[in-house]
């Protein structure tokens, strides 16, 4: 089933049990959907990488919303910017820990032979293809300066 069409029997769900926060982010999900579609000027379907992708997206501005609501002491809107990051997680594949993504580090930093911080841009590249939604690119970086350090 793709995404889109996991989205809409959602959004039923969400409309069926009144569930405004939910309601938001599947409506934020599906119109980011529409505007990558009609960016390819096409209305083929996306791919799944992009699909991924987006959802990354969509996590990382909500994440990045609600620190700055937080900063500013609003915890109820940063409330609700977690509360939609959560739903939005519910469409994307699992997360890795973050002893998984070192282990891939590791071995990434074996395969290049990198063995310091000018190598970074390699294994990050790298890395960044081979976790390409299992890991945020943030973490990944964290843990790639930490062992190339």
């Amino acid at each position: 089933m793709s995404l889109q069409t996991s989205i809409m029997s959602a959004m039923k769900e969400a409309m069926k049990a009144k569930d405004q926060n939910a309601l938001t982010s599947l409506r934020a999900i599906k119109s980011e959907i529409l505007k990558a579609q009609t960016e390819t000027g096409s209305k083929k379907e996306i791919s799944e990488d992009e699909e991924l992708k987006l959802l990354q997206k969509l996590v990382k501005q909500r994440k990045d919303s609600a620190a700055i609501y937080k900063e500013q002491g609003r915890e109820d809107l940063a409330k609700d910017e977690l509360d939609q990051v959560e739903v939005i997680e519910g469409f994307l594949p699992e997360q890795l820990s973050e002893e998984k993504i070192e282990a891939e580090v590791d071995a990434i930093i074996a395969e290049t032979g990198a063995s310091g911080m000018q190598d970074m841009g390699k294994v990050m590249g790298i890395a960044s293809q081979k976790l390409a939604g299992k890991a945020d690119g943030k973490t990944i970086s964290g843990i790639v300066k930490k062992k190339l350090a």
